[in-house]
């Protein structure tokens, strides 16, 4: 690993040999692979999947984006002419590839909120008493139903019964705002995007989920290896999201974890708090990457 200085912004980069980046590139790609291979495969054949496929239906991230490595801020790759225009890339020489620090100073309002979400997410307690009713809340009191390839576990009626039958304690937006008009009213509190930083806590499934979006807004100024990190965690959350969630899945294998019961309630909240220690230390990972980041913004010029 050699030192090459940045000669537009005088900051000095790591610039990584060819044959060492290209090894942890196609290590990376190996990853991706085993996590979303069955995904792409069903793509191809036209088919979808109520699970997985919301990973990339509602993040919007393509598994072509993902299968990019990307070393981080502050790190060159010699003879990486592939990310000759890349997003968020420019040349530092004639054979050196580098996140470019202009992309970095458009990105300076994402990065300051994606701190400032995190940081006031990780300063509260965690609340394990949701229970995934979030999902039912979705589709309570309507004939509408999100996911139509699947029944209801319960039926519409069996349903509204369950979110009848207990407090509404959601506290992440993103999925309060897919609430049915009449569950909107049964949640504890209401929410709005403006309150989003005052109201995430740290054992919400969403929230931990959405480090994997924050993780993609800030690419390439992270680490690949943060990224997928925080997208394996959001597989494992979703899974848990769709077998605790009013749908019957057990035809795509999928084993329900009935919350409508004290022993299903206890299942999980067990698999929540095991998410949530992983995604408290997501959570710091990407918030001391946005510290470096902030650091960094404040050297450059202008």
């Amino acid at each position: 690993m050699s030192e090459h200085a940045d000669p537009d912004h005088a900051l000095d980069l790591r610039v990584l040999p060819e044959v060492e980046w290209r090894a942890a590139a196609s290590a990376h790609r190996e990853r991706l692979d085993r996590l979303v291979g069955p995904y792409l495969e069903r793509r191809a054949a036209g088919t979808t999947h109520p699970v997985i496929d919301f990973l990339f239906t509602y993040y919007g991230n393509k598994p072509a984006q993902l299968r990019r490595w990307h070393p981080g801020f502050g790190i060159g790759l010699r003879g990486a002419r592939e990310y000759d225009g890349a997003r968020g890339y420019h040349r530092v020489d004639e054979d050196v590839f580098t996140a470019d620090p202009a992309y970095l100073a458009k990105r300076r309002a994402t990065v300051q909120f994606v701190d400032r979400l995190l940081t006031a997410t990780a300063t509260r307690p965690a609340q394990l008493s949701c229970f995934g009713l979030h999902e039912w809340a979705m589709v309570y009191r309507t004939d509408e139903v999100r996911h139509q390839q699947v029944p209801l576990r319960l039926g519409h009626a069996g349903t509204d019964a369950v979110v009848e039958s207990m407090s509404l304690r959601c506290t992440h937006f993103d999925a309060f705002r897919f609430f049915t008009p009449d569950a909107v009213g049964r949640n504890a509190e209401p929410l709005t995007r403006a309150d989003q930083v005052r109201r995430e806590q740290p054992g919400c499934l969403h929230a931990n989920m959405d480090l994997y979006k924050w993780g993609f807004k800030l690419t390439p100024l992270i680490p690949s290896a943060l990224l997928l990190d925080c997208f394996e965690l959001a597989c494992t959350a979703r899974e848990l999201d769709m077998r605790a969630s009013p749908y019957d899945l057990r035809a795509l294998g999928y084993e329900p974890i009935r919350i409508e019961t004290p022993t299903g309630r206890a299942d999980y909240v067990r698999a929540q708090a095991a998410i949530a220690e992983t995604a408290d230390a997501l959570r710091t990972r990407l918030r001391t990457a946005c510290t470096d980041l902030s650091t960094t913004l404040e050297q450059l010029p202008g």
